[in-house]
């Protein structure tokens, strides 16, 4: 074993491909799990530990994964680490140094059946990996996930078999699929779950910030830092941090962030302190990374660094027939459609207006859907939702749906207006139906929330969406309805 870097080796014979999904064409794909284990053998017996995490440290303090009582070895003595090519087993400048088949080196590639010497300790090192077709599994649901779908059933089957493991994870999809809601899901089906779950917008927060809330900062390490304060993966420690909006990420931060993913620490802001953290990183993004690895926006290493298992949200209009399943558990879950008693107002939805909803294409994904079927149960007269009931360009959608004359002859919300049609100031007294009455006061109430977040949030778009929980695409949409201008929103009347 030579002490020399290990960069551009072949991997060993023996190799053991590390814990990845593969494609190959049309056919199903393997999910090939990469688990090393280390026997310790003493005078009493042997004991062994599984492992599937990135880097496993040993040494004599408590917080090492492997614990060695051994008085000859150091606090931090060495570390096993996950790699492309196989393991590598690093000696972290211990005192008695570390040896892989009684040769003693400074960094050198474990195959299976080597004998680790630490100190006076010895461990066996085997490596395994085990081999698993992703075959979609029969539920409709796991955890907050909802959908029947042959794709979603086959993420199912994934999901399953990687949470319980501490494989840093990508999921990707567009704006509104719910990447959050499969993060939580990972988390409450690992190991972890007990443990915090910490979630970061990339995206929201000023560049010049970002540092500070991921890695923490010392009092007086830059202007208004007039107290110690813990960043995120301290919070996260134990448990999950998911980075939503990966590609957000200013590249400055990106080698920051690659170097906590390698080493297992972090250092405050103002800090020359390392601390030890414990977190799984599981990223969210709607851009394609590997194109913005190719234009230099992201970083290739920390790219494969993160996506060590990629999973791939489809959008809603790839799996339309999940539609009635959505709905259904919105309308028996969802407070604005409860009664005290707890049973649903609305109990369904009509042939008509399920063939409206189908045929829409649903740019905003799930998180739009959400948003329809809230507003369609506001202006629900019956217990069925029907096409009346939808906004106009879902209603619209349906090539099947035919509108009545009153409803053609009904004004559309705001067409061709400059601005907003406000209500009187007695609408039973006018000329007008319940659902036109209530559409203007929809429309107001609509524009008066919008101005009212921006004020709360001083023109800042992405945290005003935040709080509502709506898309920032259709925030802005909003936006642009009403003539609302962020730069000016102090100058808006209510």
């Amino acid at each position: 074993m030579s002490s020399a870097g290990h960069e551009g080796r072949k991997p060993f014979p023996d190799f053991v491909p590390p814990t990845k999904i593969q494609y190959a064409g049309g056919r199903t794909p393997t999910l090939r799990v990469r688990q090393c284990t280390l026997t310790q053998l003493t005078d009493d017996g042997a004991r062994e530990l599984t492992f599937d995490r990135e880097e496993v440290s040993l040494g004599a303090m408590e917080d090492n994964d492997v614990v060695l009582s051994d008085p000859t070895v150091s606090r931090y003595h060495c570390a096993i680490r996950q790699e492309d090519t196989g393991y590598v087993l690093v000696d972290l400048r211990s005192t008695n140094g570390t040896f892989i088949n009684n040769v003693r080196i400074r960094e050198g590639f474990l195959t299976p059946g080597s004998t680790i010497q630490v100190g006076q300790s010895k461990l066996k090192f085997n490596a395994r990996e085990e081999k698993v077709d992703v075959v979609p599994s029969e539920r409709d649901r796991l955890g907050g996930i909802i959908g029947g779908h042959a794709r979603m059933r086959e993420m199912y089957a994934i999901i399953e078999k990687i949470a319980p493991t501490a494989t840093t994870m990508v999921i990707e999809g567009q704006t509104g699929t719910g990447k959050e809601v499969v993060a939580q899901t990972i988390h409450q089906l690992s190991p972890r779950a007990q443990g915090p779950l910490i979630v970061f917008d990339c995206g929201a927060v000023p560049p010049n910030l970002i540092e500070s809330e991921l890695f923490g900062h010392e009092k007086g390490s830059f202007t208004g830092a007039v107290m110690t304060r813990q960043g995120l993966f301290e919070m996260a420690d134990g448990g999950t941090l998911f980075l939503d909006e990966l590609g957000e990420l200013p590249t400055d931060l990106q080698p920051k962030l690659l170097r906590v993913l390698e080493q297992r620490e972090i250092r405050r802001v103002g800090s020359s302190k390392p601390i030890k953290v414990d977190v799984r990183i599981i990223a969210a993004t709607n851009r394609d990374l590997e194109e913005d690895v190719k234009a230099g926006r992201f970083r290739q290493d920390l790219f494969f660094r993160l996506s060590v298992v990629r999973i791939r949200l489809p959008p809603l209009a790839e799996r339309t027939d999940d539609i009635p399943l959505l709905v259904n558990h919105f309308l028996t879950s969802q407070t604005y459609n409860l009664r005290p008693d707890g049973s649903p107002r609305v109990t369904g939805v009509s042939p008509a207006a399920l063939e409206c909803m189908e045929a829409y294409a649903w740019p905003g994904n799930v998180r739009e859907l959400v948003n329809a079927v809230e507003r369609a149960v506001s202006f629900c007269d019956g217990d069925v939702i029907e096409p009346a009931d939808l906004p106009d360009h879902i209603r619209d959608a349906s090539p099947g749906y035919t509108a009545t004359a009153t409803a053609e002859a009904r004004p559309r919300a705001h067409a061709g207006s400059d601005s907003p049609p406000r209500p009187s100031g007695d609408l039973v007294s006018g000329d007008l139906t319940f659902k036109d009455a209530k559409e203007q006061w929809v429309s107001t109430f609509e524009r008066d929330y919008i101005i009212s977040l921006l004020r709360r949030h001083n023109g800042n778009i992405s945290h005003a969406a935040r709080e509502a929980d709506i898309d920032r695409k259709y925030f802005r949409k909003l936006m642009k309805k009403y003539e609302i201008d962020a730069q000016a929103v102090e100058g808006v009347e209510g």
